[in-house]
């Protein structure tokens, strides 16, 4: 009897929770990571796997999750480009690239990103063989032909280098199918980019993402492709080749004046209706193709170039980064020959490592159902500047871009956008009021972040890194007004209002606050308050803060502001 009822609680159990088809998948792991390419060829001077493992602990440090390895198979040789040929032509699946290291060689790479909490993709290229790969020899029937029984490249390409797959050969795609599940058991990793996803039969990818999620459910697998219609055939990832992709998506449109900040809205609304939910995107300036053949970029965005790639990280979906844009990457890395990064400090390290971390703590940012939707905020010159709310529980991002080439003053419209939040750009502490005024520079933008609900370092991120005295809003005012500020440590504090005379007329705060945001108000028609029958008079008024840290009297802090009063 005991035996039995172990048995039904392990089928039950079973039934609950199953090992394959309906089992945990990819949202399990990757909701709040990036997505960082790797040109192995080209990272070190070495070009190897063993010589990559050097930057693990820089990358992790960086904040990245899922690092994708360009193709990492032997290349062919027949009719190469180059030197050193494309990594896209494939001359054995099932091998490594011997310039690269042995395949133990990356079985330890992907057992060391393992290990530091990180995740591998590798590159796929499904559609074409190099004209030397091993199946010309042994299945030359499943690859398609001219009318002369000849090998062909990819129809409506110039690839040279490479032929075209017949998939109407079901051998292929076992074959196919067999040798990524070779990969997945043989190295470890977490899942595949699909090279040129469109020129391969989208039944095919319902058949081979079926088998391998059935061996192993959680893998990640994204399509280099823009449209919807590859969630339905099992990817979890597309590329959002629209918002930058071959030298025309709406960032460089948006770069070169022929469309504006109201434009961008107008893709945002796409983008929300025909990717809501899990259908995961991915949003970049540049990775492999931009880089080689589009430019970097430098090159592409001028001066705009670092407030897209803030713009990529938070906004919705997935960011991209290709090796070296955090260094600052600034020439086109020739494509068949080596041609090394050139490592060097770059304050855009920062700006990525600040906000790869961000989007790792703060719920608003993650992705697909478990992150924020995107809401685009009203402004005073909304076709210049985008801001945004992205909201999930009650952790918030509100970002604000100006994209435009001219310094830009406007006020955010309502009180959506409303609360206390630490800026991320600056690190310091603010209280955004209800139609606030802003002013950001040419391409400048700023991001904030509401650090309540930041998974892991709530209270750290929610408390003032220093302190602050906010303007008064509404200001001009009548009758009451508001007061926002904030202490880094527990502090004695004293908030006086005064006249145009420099006499003090009211006295709002006086008392021992712990560290923390706070506000005040001043409403001059309370009984409290009035200086005479007559109440307060029209005119310019000035707030003083004066705040002494209680655990050391050398930290202090005082400051004037003034502030209007119209009857």
């Amino acid at each position: 009897m005991k035996k039995f009822k172990i048995f039904v609680l392990l089928f039950s159990f079973a039934l609950l929770f199953p090992i394959n088809g309906n089992g945990q998948d990819h949202t399990a792991w990757s909701y709040n990571l990036s997505i960082y390419e790797v040109n192995v060829r080209q990272y070190t001077k070495e070009g190897t796997f063993t010589s990559f493992n050097n930057h693990l602990d820089r990358l992790k440090d960086l904040g990245v999750g899922i690092i994708w390895f360009m193709p990492i198979h032997p290349i062919g040789v027949k009719n190469r480009l180059g030197s050193l040929g494309s990594y896209y032509s494939v001359k054995d699946y099932y091998g490594i690239n011997s310039e690269f290291g042995t395949l133990e060689d990356f079985k330890a790479t992907v057992d060391s990103i393992h290990k530091k909490g990180m995740y591998v993709v590798i590159d796929w290229v499904a559609n074409h063989t190099s004209w030397d790969n091993g199946l010309t020899v042994s299945h030359p029937e499943w690859y398609a032909k001219n009318s002369s029984g000849n090998f062909i490249p990819p129809p409506g390409t110039n690839w040279s280098d490479v032929i075209q797959l017949d998939y109407t050969k079901q051998e292929l795609r076992n074959y196919m199918i067999d040798v990524m599940k070779y990969w997945i058991t043989e190295t470890k990793i977490d899942g595949f980019r699909c090279d040129a996803a469109s020129f391969v039969p989208i039944d095919f990818w319902t058949e081979a993402i079926t088998a391998l999620k059935n061996l192993k459910p959680e893998i990640i697998m994204i399509a280099e492709d823009n449209a919807s219609k590859y969630y339905p055939a099992g990817f979890d990832v597309t590329y959002a080749w629209s918002y930058y992709g071959f030298g025309n998506g709406i960032l460089v449109r948006l770069f070169n004046g022929t469309n504006n900040a109201d434009s961008f809205n107008s893709y945002v609304l796409n983008e929300n209706s025909l990717f809501a939910g899990n259908k995961n995107r991915m949003y970049f300036t540049s990775n492999h193709d931009e880089n080689s053949w589009y430019g970097t970029d430098t090159e592409l965005f001028g001066s705009a170039a670092e407030t897209f790639i803030a713009l990529s990280m938070v906004f919705r979906g997935i960011p991209l980064i290709y090796g070296g844009q955090e260094a600052g990457l600034n020439h086109r890395l020739k494509f068949f020959d080596k041609d090394e990064i050139v490592w060097q400090s770059n304050l855009l390290a920062e700006r990525y490592t600040s906000l790869l971390h961000l989007k790792r703590a703060n719920k608003a940012l993650w992705n697909g159902v478990n992150g924020g939707d995107l809401e685009r905020v009203v402004t005073t010159d909304d076709q210049k500047v985008f801001a945004f709310l992205r909201k999930k529980d009650s952790a918030t991002i509100f970002a604000v871009f100006n994209l435009s080439n001219l310094e830009r003053t406007f006020t955010l419209s309502g009180s959506s956008f409303a609360g206390s939040y630490r800026d991320a750009v600056h690190n310091t502490s603010l209280y955004l009021h209800p139609d606030y005024t802003m002013t950001l520079p040419a391409w400048g933008y700023d991001i904030f972040e509401n650090g309540n609900n930041s998974v892991g370092v709530a209270k750290e991120i929610s408390l003032p890194y220093s302190f602050f005295l906010d303007q008064n809003y509404p200001n001009p005012f009548n009758p009451s007004t508001t007061i926002h500020y904030g202490l880094p440590a527990s502090s004695h504090v004293s908030i006086n209002i005064y006249n145009n005379l420099g006499q003090e007329v009211a006295n709002l705060v006086n008392s021992e606050q712990q560290a923390g945001s706070y506000e005040t108000h001043w409403n001059t028609t309370s009984a409290s308050g009035m200086p005479s029958k007559g109440g307060y008079a029209s005119g310019v008024y000035f707030y003083r803060i004066n705040a002494v840290s209680t655990s050391d009297p050398n930290k202090r802090f005082m400051q004037w502001k003034k502030m209007l009063l119209l009857k």
